[in-house]
């Protein structure tokens, strides 16, 4: 069930003057094609809008924080930031997913909790935002809200690349895997939950919507595991 738009905006600290703009930013193509008689937008263009305001915003971000970082590296952390999983990861925490107007086939499916549906909303979100109160606007919610924690986001989606290396220098010889323990929810709305075992050795669990994303949290924990921060 979708909620007031009024609640997002006491969320994200933003009010908007132009009211279509917030409305289209949340409007899925699958509620516009329900309602052609109304000639509803779309928010795919602002989501393509979005994107840019985020490349820049977040370029000029890692260019002012990293001073030393090379171009490649910069290029490659970013590419982690803007990613469609990291901005699922940042819509969640907004709830941005419960604001959304969804096609009624669209909400039976779960899509207010699939990645791409939030993350290309998200885009949308940040696109209405800089039409409606300019760069330094769209840029303050793009570092208050996906911007934060960089080191955090950099850990996670590099997890596996870093664990590889613990593994390789630490436990020489041993082999790390990840193995797929069960399928949670209805067949259009899995979660997939694996462990990752070092040799025989099982350590943590990882739960995501894709394998992938279950490897990448099951490699993260067992990082901190290692760490002994738990």
């Amino acid at each position: 069930m979708q909620r007031d738009i009024h609640e997002l905006e006491q969320k994200i600290g933003y009010r908007f003057e132009n009211r279509e703009l917030i409305e289209n930013a949340l409007r899925h193509s699958s509620y516009a094609n329900e309602h052609r008689k109304s000639n509803l937008k779309d928010n795919e263009r602002l989501e393509f809008l979005g994107d840019a305001v985020l490349e820049l915003s977040s370029s000029e971000f890692l260019f002012r924080t990293y001073a030393d970082m090379k171009e490649g590296d910069m290029t490659k952390l970013r590419a982690s930031i803007v990613c469609e999983p990291t901005l699922a990861q940042c819509a969640a925490a907004i709830e941005l997913g419960s604001f959304l107007r969804l096609g009624r086939g669209e909400e039976l499916t779960g899509g207010r909790l699939r990645d791409s549906v939030v993350s290309d909303a998200m885009e949308a979100l940040i696109g209405a935002i800089y039409l409606d109160g300019g760069f330094a606007s769209a840029k303050e919610f793009v570092e208050r809200f996906i911007l934060n924690d960089v080191e955090h986001k950099k850990l996670f989606f590099d997890s596996k690349t870093i664990l590889q290396e613990i593994v390789q220098s630490t436990y020489k010889g041993e082999q790390m895997s990840y193995r797929l323990l069960r399928e949670e929810g209805p067949e259009h709305s899995k979660t997939f939950v694996v462990q990752l075992f070092i040799g025989e050795k099982g350590f943590e669990e990882g739960r995501g919507r894709t394998k992938k994303s279950a490897e990448q949290e099951a490699a993260y924990r067992t990082i901190i595991t290692l760490k002994g921060q738990l």
